[in-house]
């Protein structure tokens, strides 16, 4: 890859083949991914479509070190010099380390889809209720990742798309692990049990520890927003509750780190 050459405009992206309204300004954009991680990884999946690449001349050195480390899996564009005050503006402000990608958002699989990759074998499912926050849902995408769960499940207008500061927070792992929205999340609990799934929510008034549950094959964790936590219709359609073993003057976490904790222990236990 040589050196980029030609000038961006910095032109806001076009969203004319995205499946998505922009929603929340150029940030909310689910065109628009931003930061190293989630552009490298972006960059090197092949089923992502890549219109334009935007980068600074002191990014481009790094970002072509990490893709040709990765290896580049589908033809891209020819990347366009930028400035750092163009990115600024198109990004919003946002921490984008040099780099902006205009790329077409990845086909969003269904829960249909979901469990027929996972049939027959074990597997953990991670369930949100509620939660819209896109710093925690993108946290959660990231420890879901990286202890090998698969899929991240939430409702469909009570869950953050896919944009640029979930990306961000996500470090690239959205397009690694499946996000899956749905229309309605007591119906899709119904279904995976219906599949063989193991529905366990995450509650601090559970009367057992999550670990003695175990050991864990087929299972669904599902965790609720902070402050509400999950709603009553949520908690009365699981089999089971259960709590983390937290304890001290601050006895509760934030729901990206106690998903974190939550995977650890049905992961290895699996």
């Amino acid at each position: 890859m040589s050196k980029p050459v030609s000038r961006s405009s910095a032109r806001p992206a076009s969203t004319g083949h995205s499946r998505h309204s922009a929603s929340g300004g150029t940030r909310g954009n689910p065109s628009l991914l931003y930061g190293f991680h989630p552009v490298v990884e972006a960059w090197t999946n092949p089923a992502r479509r890549i219109r334009r690449l935007m980068v600074t001349p002191g990014a481009f050195d790094s970002f072509q070190k990490q893709v040709e480390a990765g290896g580049v899996a589908a033809r891209r564009p020819h990347p366009e010099q930028a400035e750092g005050r163009e990115l600024d503006r198109l990004t919003g402000g946002a921490v984008h380390q040099g780099i902006v990608l205009d790329a077409e958002p990845l086909e969003e699989p269904t829960l249909e889809d979901l469990l027929i990759s996972v049939e027959g074998r074990n597997a953990c499912l991670l369930f949100l209720d509620h939660v819209t926050d896109p710093h925690n849902v993108g946290a959660i995408l990231r420890s879901a990742c990286a202890f090998g769960a698969a899929a991240v499940i939430a409702t469909r207008h009570h869950a953050p798309e896919i944009t640029g500061t979930l990306a961000k927070a996500a470090s690239g792992a959205v397009e690694h692990i499946d996000y899956v929205r749905v229309p309605n999340l007591v119906r899709a609990l119904e279904t995976v049990m219906d599949a063989g799934f193991i529905t366990i929510a995450l509650d601090e008034r559970g009367d057992k520890q999550l670990a003695e549950h175990g050991p864990f094959t087929r299972t669904a964790i599902v965790m609720g927003a902070e402050g509400e936590g999950l709603r009553r219709l949520t908690l009365d359609s699981v089999q089971f509750k259960a709590k983390l073993p937290t304890g001290g003057p601050i006895g509760s976490l934030n729901v990206s780190n106690a998903a974190s904790v939550a995977l650890y222990e049905v992961i290895r236990r699996v």
